[in-house]
């Protein structure tokens, strides 16, 4: 995994720009069955895929937090929302609520996050690649690919699925 993780930014850099004109051309003419073939791509990479010997996700970039999040993981905590945001959060450039630090304080030695049950929702959804009308997110999946692993290798299969 050492390796692969090494090796992914080059190769996602590599891709990009036929990337990016694939996504341009599948944002204009969508596919009628994208959904399900998106579906059908993620849930057969997931089934290769353990993202517990990986987790470059939660070492590289941290998670959007929305006010539902906060709420949700400060009562986990016993603790105010407030009190949550001061102690693990910051405001980014667009007002959203992120990570103060990566890799994620949650993430513990082992690989296991340590509010897995009441993690953030672009989490629990993370790399989007099973998301309906996935079109609509090609820029974040242009950054995703540099991410995480099975994210490239769903828009890889992708391509040739749907005809580059």
């Amino acid at each position: 995994m050492e390796q692969i993780l090494k090796e992914l930014p080059k190769k996602a850099k590599d891709k990009h720009n036929e990337n990016r004109k694939f996504f341009a051309k599948l944002k204009k003419r969508p596919p009628k069955n994208l959904d399900y073939v998106m579906q059908e791509l993620h849930d057969d990479e997931f089934e290769r895929t353990d993202c517990l010997e990986c987790t470059n996700c939660c070492k590289t970039t941290g998670p959007l937090f929305t006010k539902a999040d906060i709420e949700r993981i400060s009562k986990y905590f016993r603790q105010k929302p407030q009190q949550f945001i001061e102690q693990h959060l910051r405001i980014d450039e667009e007002n959203d609520y992120v990570l103060q630090q990566v890799p994620c304080t949650f993430l513990g030695a082992d690989n296991y996050c340590s509010i897995y049950d009441v993690r953030p929702k672009a989490c629990r959804e993370f790399p989007h690649t099973d998301r309906k009308k996935f079109q609509q997110i090609s820029n974040l999946t242009l950054k995703n690919v540099a991410i995480c692993p099975a994210a490239f290798n769903i828009v890889e299969k992708m391509k040739k699925a749907i005809g580059n």
